[in-house]
């Protein structure tokens, strides 16, 4: 390996969330102010930390309120947790026709809609709760500022992200309806792919926002919870008086509160990972290995689901719902047609994950050199990860129709957040080998 490979790893000044300046003192400040006075992170307030910050560098509101990253996986796994359920269970209704009539239609979007702001905002605030107890725990000291802040954060851009998504989902499945394409094929990766670039769009820009009102404003965050929390009882209420939403309004809490609270184990596993300075590029790729696998699995679970509805209901006895657990051999390699998707959706990992490499290498996106050693762990990640995912579905779709479950309802907050964790927990775990056995940053951008 070259000397070049053994450096030790530095930061660029690259747009990214997380950053190398924190012991340098606030950005835009000279070596001689930054380091020599010992300037506590944070010691300014918002407004002076923004306007010490030049364009281009990192967020504040990442650097000193590292609690949010514990919020990046939690809230991206909504996508999964809710739009993704959504479009799955639309999907299937569009696919058995429970959706060809003007008033069904209408019926499905509403009671649809109505749920998943309920699901979306109950969510976002247990996630800020988790956010709050997993940064508090390890650190022994708590800010209720940052907490009220950071459920502000989360609950608006929950309730917003699933607004905007839910749409484009519905716009999306009867779009491909009319044109004779397989909703399944489509609405899971788009509000897959979607859910990731708008929610963590909407998490960066409404937490830098109410964070620079930390300082002068401190009652617009508390307002902020307080006004789509109020909004609870009307979303409730529509949702309650369609049939369609009743029974998931009462019973679809588990998996998606279960989901939410394993993807916060991963958020933790990134906040402590990217708070080091030496793996601090690991925040740029987190959201892309997640987001593949997520994707990926979520059309194979929307598929079995739809193939085991053309044969009946949940619960009933059918030869295409096996009650045993399926070996590695039967998911991958029979002749059966989920086995041929899911050798297809495991043989685009590669070649997806080297696209998203060559675009982050381009924009000089993240703080890590695209070595070839890196590429082999990135891609061994990726390929482990989908490959377990792809396994579980399998299992999962199977065994919960067999028990008179839903899979639209069910399976994909569970996948997508073990998605969440094993992306997270195999990335975590590549960085750290590969800074063991010294391929480290070779700082391309100085």
């Amino acid at each position: 390996m070259s000397s070049s490979l053994l450096r030790p790893w530095r930061l660029r000044g690259s747009a990214g969330w997380a950053s190398g300046d924190v012991a340098a003192g606030a950005p835009g400040q000279g070596q001689g102010q930054g380091q020599g006075q010992g300037r506590r992170p944070g010691a300014d307030g918002p407004r002076q930390q923004r306007q010490q910050q030049l364009p281009g560098q990192h967020w504040d509101v990442f650097k000193y309120v590292t609690e949010v990253f514990i919020l990046v996986p939690a809230l991206l796994g909504l996508k999964g947790n809710l739009e993704m359920t959504l479009a799955s269970r639309l999907s299937t209704a569009a696919n058995i026709g429970h959706m060809d009539t003007p008033k069904e239609l209408w019926r499905m979007i509403m009671g649809n809609m109505a749920l998943i702001q309920v699901q979306a905002t109950v969510v976002g605030f247990l996630a800020s709760i988790a956010a709050v107890i997993f940064g508090w725990i390890p650190d022994g000291h708590f800010s209720i500022g940052h907490a009220i802040l950071l459920c502000a954060s989360s609950v608006a851009t929950a309730f917003i992200a699933s607004l905007v998504l839910g749409m484009i989902m519905i716009g999306v499945i009867i779009g491909s309806r009319k044109i004779g394409i397989n909703p399944d094929n489509v609405a899971t990766p788009i509000a897959a792919s979607l859910g990731d670039l708008i929610t963590l769009a909407l998490l960066s820009g409404i937490s830098w926002g109410l964070y620079i009102e930390l300082e002068d404003k401190a009652y617009v965050n508390p307002l902020v919870c307080a006004f789509f929390i109020a909004l609870l009882p009307l979303w409730i209420i529509i949702a309650k008086r369609n049939p369609v939403t009743r029974e998931v309004l009462y019973s679809g809490w588990e998996p998606v509160i279960i989901a939410m609270a394993i993807s916060s184990v991963g958020g933790l596993i990134l906040d402590k990972t990217v708070s080091d300075p030496n793996f601090a590029g690991m925040a740029v790729f987190t959201p892309v290995i997640n987001g593949v696998g997520g994707n990926l699995v979520a059309v194979q679970a929307s598929r079995i689901s739809t193939y085991l509805h053309m044969s009946g209901m949940p619960g009933e006895s059918s030869e295409m719902a096996p009650r045993k657990c399926p070996t590695p051999c039967n998911t991958f390699f029979s002749s059966d047609v989920n086995s041929r998707s899911a050798r297809v959706l495991f043989l685009l990992v590669v070649p997806g994950h080297l696209v998203f490499l060559y675009t982050i290498s381009s924009m000089q996106g993240g703080h890590t050199t695209l070595t070839l050693i890196f590429i082999v762990f990135y891609m061994t990640a990726a390929l482990l990860q989908v490959l377990i995912l792809l396994y579980i579905a399998d299992w999962m779709v199977h065994w919960m129709w067999g028990r008179g479950l839903d899979p639209d309802n069910f399976s994909i907050p569970y996948l997508t957040a073990l998605g969440d964790l094993l992306g997270t927990g195999l990335l975590a775990l590549s960085f750290h080998i590969l800074w063991l056995i010294g391929d480290r940053d070779t700082d391309v951008g100085d």
